[in-house]
């Protein structure tokens, strides 16, 4: 079953020692790699695409690029107040369409001689798309007469209802929520991931689970919609919600592990009240009055190889229903955290569209090593990952509003080719209240010095000049793309402290922050007319060495870079869908 791997009675401190184990096991050395196969079985290549046979399906209408709802510029999407800014749409067969094209759909097919396959607008490692998600939706014409919990099948862009809800249940699962809202949740199938990266698969499931919760609350940005993760709900509520722990509906499939739940809604100004990190639990306890449709279907024509570690840390890091982290989020949207682009008004005569933006987003397979990028341009795309920790959470800037928690991560970098500043290591600490311990943990002779003309929102700090091209390309799995960027960076966690504060469950939200942060840069680049891409491939102690972390109280998680791409000729660009 899906939760075969679901927490044991166990005490939390021995499940966090299993999850640090983990972690350590799956680190890359320069002596060896983690543990994977060795070689690409080919013939047991995993289907991308998840469907349920017998399931009754709905095709979503396709929306013309500037058909309505028309897309609002991508910088409108961080400007103050965005609910007079952005349009707000109600929630209808064709606005769902279009959320669901910038959250989860294909983007474009790629093709070399015989061989195609499909991008998506959101992220993934090696473009393997372990990520399946679902929406628990009221009755809406066009899809179905009653509530329902719906599979996204992004290959036909269509929905598959794998449930039917009896209108009171689901009135009482959504009683505290605003009006029109819907839940959206994410599962990861791991064999997906483990068939090429073995072992060290949960990591990459897990800030592929990060892309698409930023990708999902991008889109429904575009549409004036608001959302949050209701970080409350347990992975046995998850499971039960999505039936996705029914035995007799997956067979012989491949299992989907519960990653989360969130809340999106039409954000209206009048809306002043707060909204649960929950959902209600009567009603999943009378989920046996629910209709279920559609049988999985098998992915790999044989049984997927066991990984036995990512079992182990899978039900390790089991979520159980927690009690409030946070305070409860307000709806107030009297005010609004500025984030806006005060300092980049001028760059587009024309502004680029959001949709646009995000349908052009790819992942670059080599860089030139000769493209720059300005300061203030670089200034901007890290104001864009500063999650406003010191705001309530209901001002702090998109996408960082729909995120419970302080953040966790900070951006070790490599600067290469930005003009203006000196190549060298930076640091940038995106909760400034955790200065100090950063360089605490740090190398003592690092400077710490403000780079000119750096703005006072952006707590970006110099730590070392020189050239530091080869440093991250050997780090990165001696991958070239690393150093021949305008910069790469990485992803550092608050390792030990948050995993034992909050309990073993979070270090998978650890990923997630990553992968969040990894989605910004994304488009951040392709607003920029430059491209990026994740490493997932990193050396992880090595990488500590250079900037001097001796325990592991900070740990890398994952490694990003930013330049200007060098296009592969051999391959054909096609349209995602139709001709």
């Amino acid at each position: 079953m899906a939760n075969d791997h679901k927490m044991t009675e166990q005490p939390a401190d021995d499940l966090a020692l299993q999850v640090m184990g983990y972690h350590q096991a799956t680190k890359h050395h320069f002596y060896r790699y983690a543990r994977a196969l060795g070689y690409m079985d080919w013939a047991n290549q995993p289907n991308p695409f998840r469907r349920y046979e017998g399931a009754p399906f709905v095709r979503l209408p396709l929306v013309a690029f500037d058909a309505e709802p028309v897309s609002p510029a991508y910088e409108a999407l961080y400007q103050v107040s965005r609910a007079s800014v952005v349009p707000i749409q109600p929630v209808t067969l064709t606005t769902l369409s279009r959320f669901l094209e910038y959250a989860l759909a294909l983007s474009a097919w790629k093709q070399v001689g015989d061989t195609r396959w499909a991008l998506r607008t959101n992220p993934s490692s090696g473009n393997l798309h372990p990520t399946e998600g679902y929406l628990v939706l009221d009755q809406l014409c066009g899809i179905g007469e009653r509530p329902g919990v719906y599979h996204y099948a992004p290959k036909e862009h269509g929905l598959e209802r794998r449930a039917e809800w009896p209108s009171e249940l689901f009135a009482g699962l959504m009683q505290a929520f605003p009006s029109q809202a819907f839940l959206f949740g994410l599962t990861s199938i791991h064999w997906r991931e483990s068939w090429k990266y073995g072992e060290r698969a949960f990591r990459y499931c897990q800030h592929d689970v990060g892309h698409a919760i930023g990708s999902v609350r991008i889109a429904a940005a575009t549409l004036g919609w608001k959302m949050t993760l209701l970080d409350e709900v347990s992975d046995d509520e998850i499971v039960a919600l999505l039936g996705i722990g029914r035995e007799g509906d997956y067979g012989p499939a491949e299992r989907e592990h519960p990653d989360c739940l969130a809340v999106i809604w039409p954000r209206r100004t009048e809306d002043v009240g707060s909204v649960p990190l929950s959902i209600e639990s009567d009603a999943i306890q009378r989920i046996d009055q629910v209709t279920w449709y559609g049988t999985a279907n098998r992915l790999s024509r044989e049984k997927p190889d066991p990984w036995e570690i990512i079992d182990v840390v899978a039900a390790a890091s089991w979520k159980p229903r927690t009690g409030p982290r946070t305070a409860k989020l307000h709806m107030d949207t009297s005010a609004s955290f500025d984030h806006s682009t005060r300092r980049h008004d001028e760059r587009h005569e024309n502004p680029l569209l959001a949709g646009r933006v995000i349908r052009q987003r790819r992942s670059a397979l080599a860089f030139d090593g000769k493209t720059s990028i300005s300061a203030d341009r670089f200034f901007l795309m890290l104001a864009r990952v500063m999650p406003g920790c010191e705001q309530p959470l209901q001002h702090r800037p998109m996408p960082w509003d729909a995120i419970p928690w302080n953040a966790t991560i900070h951006l070790a970098l490599f600067v290469h080719r930005i003009d203006g500043l000196p190549q060298g290591l930076y640091v940038l600490v995106r909760d400034p209240a955790k200065l100090a311990d950063l360089r605490e943990a740090m190398h003592s002779h690092f400077s710490w010095t403000r780079p000119p003309g750096c703005p006072d929102d952006v707590p970006l700090y110099g730590l070392q000049e020189g050239d530091a091209g080869q440093l991250a390309t050997q780090v990165s799995c001696h991958q070239d793309i690393a150093g021949a960027g305008a910069f790469s960076l990485g992803m550092i966690a608050e390792f030990d402290s948050t995993i034992r504060r909050s309990g073993p469950w979070f270090y998978r939200r650890l990923f997630w922050e990553t992968g969040v942060i990894g989605q910004v840069l994304y488009l951040e680049a392709e607003a920029a007319g430059v491209r990026a891409t994740g490493i997932g491939c990193f050396f992880d102690d090595p990488v500590h060495q250079v900037f001097g972390f001796q325990d592991t109280k900070f740990q890398s998680l994952y490694h990003f870079t930013v330049g200007g791409p060098v296009d592969d000729p051999r391959l054909t660009t096609l349209p995602a869908y139709g001709t």
